[in-house]
């Protein structure tokens, strides 16, 4: 657990790297690739299923 968690916090800051430095190559897609992965597989994966969810639902029910 505690090398997942490293893990994903390296991949986290090196994905906010990449984003502030402008363009997004492959290897930052990649990088943000693995991040999700990993992040899927911790104690956060429902919450942040449940918060994407509850954003698509306020998305979806917007009226232009």
């Amino acid at each position: 657990m505690a090398i997942s968690i490293s893990a994903v916090l390296l991949l986290l800051v090196l994905a906010v790297i990449f984003t502030r430095n402008g363009g997004l190559k492959v290897s930052h897609a990649l990088v943000c690739l693995l991040l999700g992965f990993l992040l899927a597989g911790t104690d956060l994966a429902p919450t942040i299923h449940s918060g994407l969810t509850a954003t698509a639902d306020i998305v979806g029910g917007l009226r232009p």
